[in-house]
C-alpha cells in the first residue's frame, strides 16, 4: 500500500481511544491541558466534515476513569464502543467491526497511553491493510522516552506519526474552504501563537480600511 497518500475528509475515520480522566494522570510527555485541547479540535473538525469518529474507553467505571466528555459534545455523531477488558481495542470485535463498517481505509488514531492504547490498535489495523496515522500530540504517554520508543515501533509497523496541525492542514487543503473560520479557530487552539498572527492581520486590515 502507498504510505504517502494524503488524508482527505471523505476517506478517513478518527479513532479516539481511552482519553480518560484516570489515565490523564499518568501522562508526562505533554501538558494534559494541551492534549485535551488537541483532541477537542479533532472532534470539532470531524463534526464539520462529517468524518466518522469511534471512541472507546477501557474500564471507565474503574481507576482509568470516564472518557473526556468534550469529544461527544463536540462530535455528537461519534460512536462509542464499550470493551470487556481488552487492552487492545482492536481485540474487541465490536470496535474493529465498527471501524470496518465505516468503509474508510485511512485511520487517524489518538489515545492515552500512546505506547499501549494507540500503538496496539494502530499496529493491528495496519496489519489488516488500513493506512494508519497516529496523532502524537493528541495522545499522551508516561515519559518522553516511552513516546520516542513507541514512535519508532509504530514506524517500523508502517504507522505514520503525525501532529494535530498536520491533520487539520491536510484535511483543510485550501483557505477557500467554506468552514475556513472553524479551521482557523482550531489552528489557533493547537498553535496559540497563530492567534496572534490572525489578530495582527485583522488589525492591519482595519488600519488599511481607515485610510
Amino acid at each position: 500500500m502507498n504510505k504517502l497518500t494524503r488524508i482527505n475528509a471523505e476517506d478517513v475515520a478518527f479513532l479516539l481511544i481511552d482519553h480518560q480522566s484516570g489515565l490523564f494522570q499518568t501522562v508526562k510527555d505533554i501538558e494534559v491541558a494541551t492534549l485535551r485541547e488537541n483532541v477537542k479540535v479533532l472532534a470539532e473538525i470531524a463534526a464539520v466534515e462529517n468524518i466518522p469518529v469511534i471512541t472507546t474507553a477501557s474500564e471507565p467505571k474503574g481507576p482509568n476513569g470516564p472518557l473526556m466528555p468534550e469529544i461527544h459534545q463536540l462530535a455528537p455523531h461519534a460512536q462509542y464502543i464499550g470493551r470487556n477488558g481488552e487492552v487492545n481495542a482492536w481485540d474487541t470485535k465490536e470496535f474493529a467491526d465498527a471501524v470496518r463498517a465505516t468503509g474508510k481505509k485511512k485511520l487517524v488514531i489518538a489515545g492515552v497511553l500512546t505506547s499501549v492504547c494507540v500503538a496496539f490498535p494502530a499496529i493491528s489495523a495496519a496489519a489488516e491493510g488500513f493506512e494508519v496515522f497516529a496523532v502524537i500530540d493528541a495522545s499522551g504517554d508516561m515519559s518522553p522516552m516511552s513516546t520516542q520508543v513507541t514512535m519508532n515501533r509504530l514506524m517500523m509497523a508502517g504507522v505514520i506519526p503525525i501532529t494535530t496541525t498536520a491533520v487539520l492542514s491536510e484535511i483543510l487543503k485550501t483557505w477557500r474552504h467554506k468552514d475556513a473560520a472553524v479551521y482557523a479557530k482550531g489552528m489557533s487552539t493547537v498553535m496559540p501563537n497563530y492567534l496572534a498572527l490572525i489578530e495582527s492581520y485583522q488589525k492591519a486590515q482595519d488600519v488599511a480600511l481607515e485610510k
